[in-house]
């Protein structure tokens, strides 16, 4: 059986197979903040308040060290700021070189408020890369000649390998409708007591969006440019385009779900302009149902939480030689494995025209928090709470969008995980199997509507 650690996906990084690389020091670099910094609340828009209905702004600037096995000893250092240049806002930035040869730099911000215009925010991601034995399901391993890397039924060893840039720029723009929570509280306050929410919640009180939630309508421009040199090939593929989405988020507290839903709908589209590679079409949406449950004196909060999610590429093309034309890269669109679903796979395992995805998390936070014996430690970690979350998912992909076929010969994912509230932050480790071996997942935030 492999065992692997898996790295952060296709949202921020290569399509990987193992620890390291860009996704893996992303995912370092989140986790160092989960128990590392100070007071650095999880993204999304909203200030949270204490008991005493105080906001307090952070910093956080410091240098950290890590080795794994493709960056070898690597140094970096970070720099992030919460509640400015706006209250509601987070920055935060990260370099980080390895003695193997990798090196990249990552910036990220959420909701930004544009000025002039109160309701309108802006998610900004850039990152730039260079990483060593990068492995990518992509055709073009000369040992598979008549295989399509990343279909259902494609070898777990149909990869490609080498070295070469990862560059990807993200503007999320976001405008909140004035319906809903989104009527009156343009920036919400969330309070919490001992990491749990108390009073603020933002959705989950009915099924009406006009009453319920804040629904938002987005547009993001992206652009990326993955190149990869091998022995055996070159790969040199460049995206750029827009997505339009319309995303229902009604859920009591977006960092910690207990009651409630998110809804999303997604156009995504590169135009065939610029630099493109390839011009392309996918839709995808995705929902998530939270139930909260009363599970005794012993347990503080308990959560069933499922997720529902579907993507279709009507442009993907397959030629009469077998080639693919006018398809999504294999970093996005009908794509499968790795850190948000199925996480006992490696990254971006599979991909196709079509995919379904289906998970089942029990998120059961009990009393006992054996932080709290060590105050020396607590001032520098802040654990107010550990979650223990059993899941389970099923979903695969498909050559065509048919309910049949793709509801067939599912792959499936089975493990554990815990998180914890750290910071004003939801830091997660999720150990998965699956018929491939197991991951190890280490991130922020819950996997569902990230």
């Amino acid at each position: 059986m492999n065992r692997r650690t898996q790295p952060i996906d296709g949202r921020s990084s290569i399509m990987l197979r193992t620890v390291g690389r860009q996704g893996a020091v992303v995912t370092l670099f989140l986790f160092l903040l989960a128990a590392l910094s100070p007071a650095f609340p999880a993204f999304g828009q909203g200030i949270r308040v204490g008991p005493d209905g105080q906001v307090v702004e952070s910093t956080l600037s410091l240098p950290y060290a890590f080795y794994n096995e493709n960056f070898g000893f690597a140094a970096g250092y970070v720099h992030g700021v919460v509640g400015r240049p706006q209250k509601q806002a987070t920055l935060l930035a990260t370099a980080i070189a390895g003695s193997k040869g990798s090196a990249m730099g990552f910036l990220v911000g959420r909701d930004l408020q544009m000025p002039s215009i109160d309701r309108l925010f802006m998610d900004p991601v850039v990152s730039v890369g260079y990483f060593k034995d990068a492995e990518a399901f992509i055709d073009g391993n000369p040992e598979f000649p008549n295989e399509r890397a990343g279909s259902n039924d494609s070898d777990q060893d149909n990869f490609i390998q080498g070295d070469g840039w990862d560059n990807f720029l993200r503007l999320r723009f976001k405008y909140l409708l004035p319906i809903g929570h989104g009527r009156e509280r343009i920036i919400g306050a969330f309070h919490l007591q001992d990491g749990l929410l108390v009073s603020g919640a933002a959705g989950g009180d009915s099924l009406n969006p006009l009453e319920s939630g804040r629904t938002y309508l987005e547009l993001r421009p992206f652009y990326r440019w993955l190149q990869i040199d091998g022995e055996d090939l070159e790969k040199d593929l460049k995206t750029n385009g827009l997505d339009f989405s319309i995303f229902w988020d009604n859920r009591d507290f977006y960092a910690n779900p207990t009651r409630g839903f998110g809804l999303r709908a997604r156009y995504s589209r590169d135009y065939g302009w610029l630099d493109s590679s390839n011009s392309w079409t996918n839709l995808d949406s995705e929902l998530d149902l939270y139930l909260p449950l009363q599970l005794g004196k012993r347990f503080r909060q308990g959560v069933l939480a499922f997720s529902a999610w579907t993507s279709y590429s009507p442009t993907w093309d397959e030629q009469a030689d077998g080639t693919i034309a006018n398809n999504p890269p294999a970093y996005t669109g009908s794509t499968l494995g790795g850190l948000w679903r199925m996480r006992g796979f490696p990254s971006q395992r599979f991909n196709d025209k079509a995919a379904v995805h289906y998970a089942a998390e029990l998120r059961v936070i009990p009393e006992w928090n054996p932080f709290d014996r060590w105050d020396w430690l607590q001032q520098h970690v802040g654990i107010e709470w550990l979650q223990f979350v059993p899941f389970v998912e099923v979903g695969r992909v498909a050559p065509t969008w048919n309910a049949a076929e793709l509801h067939s010969d599912m792959k499936w994912s089975a493990g554990l995980g815990v998180r914890a509230w750290a910071k004003g932050i939801v830091a997660r480790i999720d150990a998965a199997y699956s018929t491939e071996g197991v991951g190890i997942q280490m991130m922020i935030s819950h996997p569902f509507q990230f």
